[in-house]
């Protein structure tokens, strides 16, 4: 029985074939490091990871690709972002819709250098107030904190508006695009965002291990580096760079990861980013209308395709989430994401905490109406027991 992957929201699958054949490519016929030599393979090395930097700036609407950082992983930015910006005495908000990336640095943030953190809630849906970050700054907020888009309920936040909350009060805003970037058009000078952080592997097509962080013009001068070390670079001094994307990048980097992450955001730019974006409405909304028809199935997040990504919470009153979820890949080899989703805040505010969290299904850019329809038909048949 062929699989289906609904559980996009952990990481994409399956990739574009270009993302296999440039991993296969460079672990089989290049083999090289980036910036760290001068031969045939090392340069072609070198000019493929400046492609891939070039072209996820460009999805970024960024005009320097040197203002992209690759990073480990999306948390890997996030820490980047939040550990190298925040001092002791700092005040910073964020929301309870977010995801342990952003929460389990900031809590130990306050922890280690007394960082005050401000968590605004969230409506039924999963919204945040942009009012209510603003009634939270204080004289000593330093750094606002928002995810684009929620992965629980899917809900796109409103995060133009508290960027220009934030410009307003001359705060720094860091905006965690895990769940938007690749899926949706994500412009920094429209957002407002002084720093954008997303992992590699989920809208962007890349594989695991890879993550980006782009900073806006002068971030660089705020922003600690949180590792040092040997970048290819100004070799002769043991201090570390201050060009970017070197400030940032020490160590070798994971190159087949990145490359596959430049495979990855070509392919974006060809299928075109609205396109990817109407497919996405297009099937959420198809699996929103056949699984609230169902008796005992609760929906959360919001209704309107058009105000959320590809990702579909559920509760099922005669199921506990982990059971269902087993069921569903036993019956029909539907994959899909059982529990907390490591956002326990955003289940408290649902309301979801108490069952163990909820049953999330998540869209890729491969999703085919066959296979919502395959979804929805065996949660129908769950739910007559």
């Amino acid at each position: 029985m062929k699989r289906i992957y609904l559980d996009n929201a952990a990481t994409s699958w399956p990739k574009p074939e270009t993302v296999y054949a440039i991993v296969d490519r460079y672990q089989r016929e290049l083999g090289a490091p980036a910036g760290r030599g001068v031969y045939r393979e090392a340069n072609e090395v070198e000019r493929l990871v400046d492609d891939a930097r070039r072209r996820v700036a460009q999805l970024l609407n960024v005009n320097e690709p040197a203002r992209i950082v690759f990073t480990c992983n999306g948390t890997d930015s996030l820490n980047l972002a939040l550990h190298g910006l925040l001092r002791p005495g700092d005040h910073v908000i964020s929301s309870v819709a977010e995801h342990n990336s952003t929460l389990r640095p900031l809590r130990c943030l306050q922890d280690t250098r007394g960082v005050a953190v401000t968590l605004v809630g969230c409506d039924g849906e999963g919204l945040v107030d942009p009012d209510e970050i603003r009634r939270a700054i204080r004289p000593q907020t330093r750094l606002i904190v928002l995810i684009h888009a929620s992965n629980v309920t899917g809900a796109v936040q409103p995060v133009t508006e508290v960027g220009r909350v934030a410009r307003e009060h001359s705060l720094r805003y860091l905006v965690d695009a895990a769940q938007s970037l690749g899926h949706l058009p994500v412009d920094v000078a429209a957002l407002g965002a002084d720093l954008v952080a997303a992992p590699g592997h989920k809208g962007l097509l890349g594989p695991l291990g890879t993550g980006i962080l782009y900073l806006a013009p002068g971030v660089e001068g705020d922003l600690t580096p949180v590792r040092q070390g040997g970048t290819g670079t100004q070799s002769d001094s043991d201090e570390q760079p201050a060009t970017l994307p070197e400030r940032y990048e020490s160590g070798n980097p994971n190159v087949p990861g990145i490359l596959g992450v430049g495979a990855g955001a070509a392919y974006l730019q060809q299928r075109g980013l609205d396109a990817i974006r109407r497919h996405d409405q297009e099937l959420t909304g198809r699996l929103i209308g056949r699984l609230e028809s169902l008796a005992g199935v609760t929906v959360h997040g919001p209704r309107e395709p058009s105000n959320r990504v590809g990702v579909v919470s559920i509760s099922v009153a005669s199921y506990d989430p982990q059971e269902l979820a087993v069921m569903l890949d036993s019956a029909g080899r539907i994959q899909v994401r059982a529990g907390l989703h490591c956002a326990a805040p955003t289940h408290r505010a649902l309301g979801t905490a108490a069952r163990g969290g909820t049953v999330r299904f998540s869209l890729g850019p491969f999703t085919t109406a066959a296979e919502i329809d395959a979804a929805a038909d065996a949660v129908e048949q769950a739910c007559r027991g």
